[in-house]
């Protein structure tokens, strides 16, 4: 896979659910800690591993003054970036990069964030899955955090709230929507659909 992404909206940054999420991630096999060294890692601009506590983790992303990248650990030789932004409507948007997994561990970590859209306490406005990368991740910022009319090409499946959801199934046939719990729907594209 190349440029693979899902990008996770959570309605409002202001309820740190941290803690919970690396939780939830390691009910599917996916750690904070890395499996030998046994420690977080964020991710700096040279795009460096550097050892932070998960304290200090927590504390960073509970403050939301600045984007962060740090790595979720599948094994001692397999990660996956996430970046978390905040948006001004107080929104948290996390992008965790699928590149390098195998079919398996991409489902693994899709898995993950869809369990965690029902489960975590702070609701989800959209997930976008874009398993190869068919469209940029911030493409879909206008449509979810602004409401904008303007849609991206479809990736491989969206769950959102109703009204992005109704805009993707209005704009293409083809394209089907089931519930998915808290709101959400989940739209995929129909058999036979390309």
């Amino acid at each position: 896979m190349a440029d693979g992404f899902i990008r996770w909206y959570r309605e409002s940054a202001a309820t740190p659910v941290f803690a919970e999420q690396a939780r939830l991630f390691a009910e599917y096999g996916i750690h904070l800690a890395h499996p030998v060294t046994g420690e977080a890692t964020a991710v700096d601009v040279e795009g460096e591993d550097v050892p932070i506590g998960r304290e200090e983790l927590a504390l960073l992303l509970g403050r939301r003054i600045a984007s962060i990248t740090i790595n979720w650990w599948l094994s001692a030789d397999t990660n996956v970036l996430d970046s978390f932004g905040y948006e001004p409507l107080g929104c948290e948007v996390q992008t965790l990069w699928l590149d390098g997994l195998t079919v398996d561990e991409a489902h693994r970590v899709e898995s993950a964030v869809t369990a965690a859209t029902t489960r975590l306490p702070v609701p989800t406005r959209a997930v976008i899955v874009d398993r190869q990368g068919a469209t940029d991740p911030e493409d879909w910022d206008s449509p979810v955090l602004y409401d904008g009319d303007e849609l991206p090409r479809f990736p491989d499946a969206v769950v959102a709230r109703g009204p992005v959801a109704d805009k993707l199934v209005a704009r293409a046939p083809g394209l089907v929507r089931e519930p998915a719990g808290a709101h959400l729907h989940r739209v995929t594209r129909g058999p036979g659909t390309v």
